[in-house]
């Protein structure tokens, strides 16, 4: 694994720290008036999901971990349990639905995710940017209505609510970024 500096450490990165494995959620760097500057590093633990602030010097040397991406297709969900399959290999995995959180919902069955992976440990999983979902229940569409920021609430398919442009009607299908869980275009 290659080693890079404290002052190297960008958003993203996994790090192994502590025995353990850490991804880098937020990093500052601080020059104070006195001292060396540093790199304020929040991190939190891919395992167990606690969260670390460390300090790291640009001289200090941390171990710098590339994880495997590999993609795999979503089967069924039992116990609280989400079972993914590997396309290639038929390989099933299990991982816990709340690795997902609050964009749980938009997992369907037979979607195609991207699992990353740490010698065969599978640690984080992430969906698609963008999903197709329905508008199951919105306003009705008011005419004259062009507002340039106006929205609505919407309730999609899986329950979750969004807001959506007042053009959007009842039974239409849309895409919703995942990422920001907010509506992104007619689908």
């Amino acid at each position: 694994m290659p080693r890079i500096n404290g002052n190297e450490i960008r958003p993203g990165n996994v790090l192994e720290h502590n025995g353990g494995l850490w991804v880098a959620v937020k990093v500052d760097h601080v020059k104070p008036g006195k001292g060396g500057a540093f790199a304020q590093v929040e991190l939190r633990n891919l395992r167990n999901g606690s969260k670390l602030n460390e300090r790291f010097r640009s001289a200090d040397k941390v171990e710098r971990v590339r994880l495997e991406q590999r993609d795999q297709q979503f089967l069924y969900e039992n116990d609280g349990m989400l079972v993914f399959m590997d396309a290639d290999t038929f390989e099933q995995i299990e991982l816990p639905a709340e690795i997902l959180g609050e964009r749980r919902p938009f997992l369907k069955d037979g979607m195609t995710i991207e699992v990353e992976f740490y010698e065969n440990e599978a640690l984080n999983a992430s969906l698609p940017q963008k999903v197709t979902c329905t508008v199951e229940e919105t306003e009705p569409v008011v005419k004259g209505q062009t507002a340039a920021n106006s929205f609505k609430p919407a309730v999609l398919d899986n329950g979750v609510r969004i807001m959506v442009p007042p053009f959007i009607a009842q039974g239409e299908e849309i895409v919703v970024n995942t990422e920001t869980m907010e509506y992104a275009e007619r689908a």
